[in-house]
């Protein structure tokens, strides 16, 4: 809004002008300031700019043209987006460091690392990638010395780089926008050695999605195993007499394609992907060929090279997904069953031409499923002596239903002869945990394995686990079972651990109120093998954030909460009936009233975690004035499975009372004003989110909704998980009703169980933030709920991001949604 002032004889004129119009108009020089009439809705939609700026002119006013405002954003609100997104955008450029690797050092003293860093570019509207380098040595006093190297290199184009064992050469794969080949990159130390361009004849991307992704060197650092598209299939071709025998994948400007048969993807960001499928590459010749032997109907992912047994042939170890009837959507689904498998590898044999591939190498091998007894493995990891194949499972959730819950770790003893049977004892190594004694492990979540994770010793893994609240650093006897937990037990920050560095580890650890930042950590007695750890922290470069950043972060501070259940039935498990926890954060001074606006926060899942780490989000919502309580509500992973299992069939009732109680539990402790209430959500955070507006009308003053669950009848048609639904509305027994045509008693129930059953009691004021491109959620269930709220007069806003899925984390629209929700509660909180 351009500062302009209009003389009296020009706002008399205008005021006379409109009068006829608007007869209860006050005339402008008695009731309002000139200035103010040029904000006057009224009065800007009856003159177009051009005629405002003419009237200004005629006026002599100094001030140029009139601006328009944006779409949905008024003269008061324009400052408040203005202040609000000039702090957002040094959250915004905070850089996150996503993994490390270390490498032997030439002189034999210390050692190599290097990190991947990221970071949001919001004009490009993409990410930007860097590697940072730093030499690590270990003093006599126990401390550690990083030297960094002065600047980051960015990593233009690249879509994944993976460091051969040795560490003498490094992968770089560049895949492309459109129908060009696929680049690989060997790289030296010194400069890039190799290049191949794979066409899409042979394959599309090489997948990098940390799931079906995988790339394997083996041994002796001349092959590489790893996933990518299969080649896209010959579709029918036209020309202008009509259909022309012996399609192909060619392109002529004398015809055109069809689409040809449709056909299943893996829903939620897999859209446009084709399958998933196993390659080797011989670094030498550059020819890359297709492993043989596995079925169509096999989507695979995570590969290993199996140990090279001497007169043994060399095999791959992977995961394999069946499609079954089709496929649901996998993203964030641990439900889906899947095996490890072995194949026997393409064999490369050097001629004095060159390196040649043995065509039958595999043909008169079968796949060998090494997991039948077991509905569920995936991460596969040999031991350094390759004597067993360890490996996490998600039965609990095939078996159940659950989109996700508590994992158990196995393994399986490799046969020294290289004979290998469908038939291998699986064991136990650590078993899903139903009900944690209070402080005790709760079990296996979410965890991921590194590369290499193991200690020296062999049979010691180093992995990361959700413990409650938080994410911590455990060590894990793959021998005799022993858990332990080794990041800091006096601290409820969140650690994770990036890489080993012979038996130390270089981890990351960050709170609610302190950015990520790089720890050291080492045995305190290797010798007499303590339990005990100690840790330092690393002054690095990634640590960094403005001074405004660190001074609002500075000012806050965070608990976890225990908080009772009240009205526990008598029929619930134990562990369903021990407290929750919620993650309180809050000003360490008191601010001009007695209570600081309150937004209670909800994770989506459900079966999901608000974790004590931290949250350029959370961080600037903090740092605006709101306190925040992140509720883990029963059905939340890190508190065991029993609380977990507790919730299904019971959404939208159980989880929703959790937070209520929540709620009044930091109002019964003096931390929050029943009368400064928010809510915000995405996902089955949504879900709740919009439940409780509708259940507790008078409680929220305002609320926020990503891409809401709010009409199970209606999603359970178009979404890429209606098996979801059936499950979280009908308990376990729903996997076992699933069907793509739900009955009307289906239908009905679900529509009961949806935040739409409640919307005639709606009056909070809600912001929704959609992705038009969510298979998960699709657009059309939020939509719905914020036109219903409409027809009633409930303030609404609606953003639909054209180009978002179901996270909304593109960088320009993570940021608008932001800059939105803060704007949305300081409108109604203030």
């Amino acid at each position: 809004m351009a500062s302009a002032l209009l003389s009296k004889t020009t706002s008399d004129w205008c005021f006379n002008l409109l009068r006829p119009r608007y007869p209860s108009l006050p005339p402008p020089i008695l009731s309002h300031p000139p200035t103010l009439l040029l904000t006057w809705r009224p009065f800007r939609s009856f003159f177009s700019t051009k005629r405002l700026s003419t009237f200004l002119a005629m006026d002599g006013s100094k001030a140029g043209p009139l601006k328009e405002l944006p779409v949905g954003i008024d003269a008061t609100t324009e400052e408040e987006y203005a202040s609000q997104s000039r702090l957002l955008q040094e959250f915004t450029s905070i850089s996150s460091i996503d993994k490390a690797w270390i490498f032997k050092s030439d002189s034999g003293i210390g050692s190599q690392a290097m990190f991947s860093i990221s970071q949001s570019n919001l004009l490009a509207n993409k990410r930007k990638k860097f590697i940072l380098s730093s030499h690590i040595s270990r003093e006599s006093n126990n401390s550690v010395n990083f030297q960094w190297a002065p600047f980051p290199v960015e990593m233009t184009g690249v879509s994944v780089i993976v460091p051969s064992p040795s560490g003498a050469k490094l992968l770089v794969v560049r895949n492309p926008e459109n129908e060009s080949p696929c680049q690989f990159e060997i790289w030296g130390r010194a400069q890039v050695e190799k290049e191949f361009h794979i066409p899409q004849s042979v394959h599309g991307s090489v997948y990098a999605d940390g799931w079906f992704q995988g790339i394997s060197w083996n041994s002796d650092e001349t092959l590489i195993a790893y996933v990518a598209e299969e080649p896209s299939p010959s579709k029918p071709t036209f020309t202008g007499q009509g259909y022309k025998k012996g399609s192909s994948t060619e392109k002529d400007f004398g015809n055109w394609k069809g689409q040809g048969d449709w056909k299943e993807e893996w829903g939620e960001t897999y859209a446009g992907k084709r399958q998933p499928a196993l390659f080797v590459i011989n670094i030498n010749s550059g020819e890359a060929q297709a492993v043989k032997g596995i079925e169509k109907s096999l989507s695979v992912g995570q590969v290993v090279w199996a140990p090279l047994l001497r007169g043994s042939h060399q095999y791959l170890v992977f995961v394999g997904w069946s499609e079954g009837t089709r496929k649901l959507g996998i993203k964030y689904c641990f439900n889906r069953p899947c095996a490890l498998y072995a194949v026997r590898a393409p064999n490369f044999e050097s001629e004095a031409d060159g390196p040649e591939l043995k065509d039958n190498s595999t043909e008169d091998f079968p796949v060998v499923n090494l997991t039948q007894s077991i509905s569920s493995a995936f991460y596969p990891r040999f031991s350094p002596d390759g004597k067993f194949l360890s490996f996490l499972s998600a039965r609990s959730s095939v078996d159940s239903g659950a989109h996700s819950a508590t994992d158990s770790l196995h393994r399986i003893d490799w046969p020294i002869d290289g004979l290998l049977s469908s038939s291998a004892k699986v064991v136990d190594v650590v078993p899903v945990v139903m009900c944690a004694e209070d402080g005790s492990f709760p079990g296996l979540y979410w965890s991921s394995f590194l590369s290499n994770p193991w200690l020296s010793d062999g049979c010691t893994m180093i992995i990361t686990s959700f413990w409650g609240s938080c994410q911590v650093i455990l060590s894990v006897n793959v021998l005799s079972g022993e858990v332990l937990r080794i990041s800091p037990t006096d601290s409820n920050s969140s650690w994770s651990v990036l890489t080993l560095d012979g038996d130390n580890i270089v981890a990351v650890s960050s709170s609610p109120v302190d950015v990520p930042h790089i720890n050291y950590g080492y045995l305190v007695d290797k010798e007499s093998k303590s339990t005990g750890w100690s840790w330092l922290n690393v002054p690095s470069p990634t640590n960094e954030c403005s001074e405004k950043v660190k001074s609002l972060l500075s000012s806050l501070q965070f608990s976890i909460m225990k908080i009772p259940l009240r009205d526990v039935s008598d029929s619930v498990t134990k562990g369903a009936a021990k407290p929750i926890e919620a993650i309180f954060v809050s000003s360490k001074t008191k601010r001009n009233d007695p209570f600081d606006p309150l937004i209670v926060i909800l994770h989506g899942g459900p079966h999901a975690v608000s974790l004590s780490s931290f949250s350029k989000s959370l961080g600037f919502l903090s740092s605006i004035g709101f306190n925040l309580l992140l509720v883990n509500y029963r059905g939340s992973l890190g508190f065991g499975e029993e609380a977990l299992q507790s919730l299904l069939g019971k959404v939208g009732s159980q989880d929703v009372n959790d937070v209520l109680v929540a709620i009044d539990h930091v109002i019964d402790l003096g931390l929050a004003s029943p009368s400064k209430l928010a809510v915000l959500g995405g996902s089955h955070g949504g879900f709740l989110t919009t439940h409780l507006i509708g259940q507790a009308p008078d409680k929220f003053v305002a609320a926020a909704a990503l891409n809401p669950v709010c009409n199970l009848a209606l999603m359970v048609g178009t979404t890429d998980i209606p098996d979801w639904v059936y499950v979280e509305a009908y308990g376990s027994e729903g996997k076992n009703s699933f069907t793509d045509a739900p009955s009307a008693e289906h239908l009905t129930l679900f529509q009961s169980k949806s935040p739409i059953a409640h919307v005639s009691k709606v009056k909070t004021p809600t912001l929704f933030l959609l992705g038009a491109q969510d298979l998960r959620v699709p657009v059309s269930t939020g939509l719905q709920y914020a036109r219903a709220l409409k027809e009633k007069g409930v303030p609404v806003k609606v953003i639909v991001f054209p180009n978002d899925t179901h996270a909304i984390e593109r960088p320009q629209s993570d940021f608008e949604s932001l800059l939105n929700i803060g704007v949305w509660f300081k409108k109604y909180l203030s």
